[in-house]
């Protein structure tokens, strides 16, 4: 006697139980596909190939050549020029940072060689004198418009 594998529509296994079969005798042949079991016969763990191309990027040029990205102006003083306060220097409570002067240290609008979109691209060290403590060092993040360069 062959067997026949009745699907319905609905894909809700309430609905269509796996063992589920028709008798028909008119059939030659069963229409249940049977897969293969692959097996593994080798001691050896399993592997995974990845063939991913890396490709390195030419280094990102700055189109315009202003002096946010000049190597040289690293180490130059700067002094603030609008009303700034900042309040994250430990056991001081609020800075006022508007005449105070800094050393620029580093321009972050450059990482690994790409250009990134930093909201305050420039670090300026500075060193405040706190009674009781002596100087203290700490820095700040600028944009451009917010100091001019001491010369």
């Amino acid at each position: 006697m062959h067997t026949l594998s009745l699907s319905t529509t609905p894909s809700s296994p309430f609905l269509n139980p796996p063992n589920r079969t028709v008798q028909n005798p008119s059939l030659p042949l069963s229409l249940n596909p049977v897969r293969p079991i692959l097996t593994r016969r080798t001691n050896s763990p399993p592997s995974i190939a990845c063939n991913v191309a890396l490709k390195t990027d030419p280094p990102a040029t700055v189109s315009s050549p202003s002096e946010e990205s000049d190597p040289a102006r690293i180490g130059a003083r700067v002094r603030v020029k609008v009303p700034l306060k900042v309040y994250h220097v430990q056991k001081i409570g609020e800075i006022d940072l508007y005449n105070k002067e800094g050393t620029m240290k580093q321009y972050v609008g450059l990482w690994k060689g790409k250009t990134i979109s930093a909201n305050l691209p420039f670090k300026v060290e500075f060193v405040e004198e706190v009674e009781g403590r002596g100087p203290v060092k700490f820095f700040a993040h600028l944009k451009e418009d917010e100091f001019d360069y001491v010369e």
